[in-house]
């Protein structure tokens, strides 16, 4: 071996150190706690992307943490729907769900994309379970009411979504039977209503929910961009929950943010620690957020 070859081993080596030792007090902030990540967008639908993932959640899971993973899957439930010739609508950013619909709804998302991240855990080494929200009595969920003004009469209108919900209630005892096995819980955003019809659940929303009655340390909600924006369009690492509202009031949040500000509003309003929206195009962006001192998002609430 050459003097430079020791060198650059030298080099590595203190590298790696570096890195052990930032991420050794997170690690243990972190040990035996719950942390709930909504997986999905375009890490979800990128094969190496979503390889990385499966990868991190292991890893978190062989560190002491308990991951649960909620996944969304609209692309591929609408390219489903392409494929069997059923039109699909949105209405205020959800999906008009009528019956046919929510049944490959509930095939894509409970069906193929859950079993498919199980697969991923299983390839790196990991174990995991997958579930929806309708096994074990996890998600109770209410049928999504929304209203809309008529442009001529200025009469507000109730728009019927059909089998879209939200969740009412949620018993995480299956969850924590689960993570008490030393499996990791993979959950599709399915719901069941007190009527007994099948109810789809926006991803996020679920997450937040479960996130809230497992009292998670933290919840990550995986999106396409690099988190809050400010009105430079710059990225902001961390708000406290009013300085979110008073963002969102005054425009500099807006769009598909908005309604992904309000759920880890929710969920701190709920017991959880803090919330962070990421860019889950970042490699590893999980982990970069939770055991290096610089992150990879916008947290929301305390950061301790």
């Amino acid at each position: 071996m050459t003097k430079d070859d020791l060198n650059s081993r030298r080099t590595a080596w203190l590298e790696t150190a570096a890195t052990l030792t930032e991420a050794l007090p997170n690690i243990l902030r972190y040990d035996a706690k719950t942390v709930v990540i909504k997986f999905g967008g375009h890490a979800m639908g990128d094969e190496e992307l979503a390889r990385q993932f499966a990868s991190d959640v292991v890893l978190l899971k062989q560190v002491g943490i308990n991951p649960v993973i909620v996944h969304g899957g609209g692309p591929q439930i609408g390219a489903m729907l392409d494929r069997l010739k059923i039109q699909s609508d949105f209405v205020q950013g959800l999906r008009v769900t009528d019956q046919a619909t929510v049944e490959v709804v509930e095939m894509v998302l409970a069906g193929h994309i859950n079993k498919q991240i199980v697969t991923s855990i299983a390839q790196v080494g990991g174990r995991a379970v997958g579930i929806s929200g309708k096994d074990g009595g996890l998600i109770t969920a209410a049928k999504i009411h929304r209203t809309a003004k008529d442009p001529d009469s200025e009469i507000e209108k109730i728009l019927d979504l059909g089998f879209v919900g939200e969740p009412e209630h949620v018993d995480p005892a299956i969850i924590e039977t689960i993570t008490d096995s030393d499996l990791i819980p993979v959950i599709a955003p399915i719901g069941v209503g007190t009527d007994g019809k099948t109810y789809n659940i926006n991803a996020d929303t679920a997450a937040g929910a479960i996130a809230a009655a497992l009292n998670a340390k933290r919840l990550f909600l995986l999106t396409d961009v690099a988190g809050v924006l400010d009105e430079d369009g710059s990225l902001i690492e961390e708000l406290s929950a009013q300085k979110a509202k008073e963002l969102s009031a005054s425009g500099t949040i807006k769009g598909g943010m908005i309604p992904k500000v309000e759920t880890c509003l929710a969920a701190i309003e709920a017991g959880v620690e803090a919330a962070v929206i990421l860019d889950g195009r970042t490699p590893h962006a999980v982990l970069l957020e939770l055991f290096t001192e610089h992150g990879a998002g916008t947290l929301i609430g305390s950061p301790g």
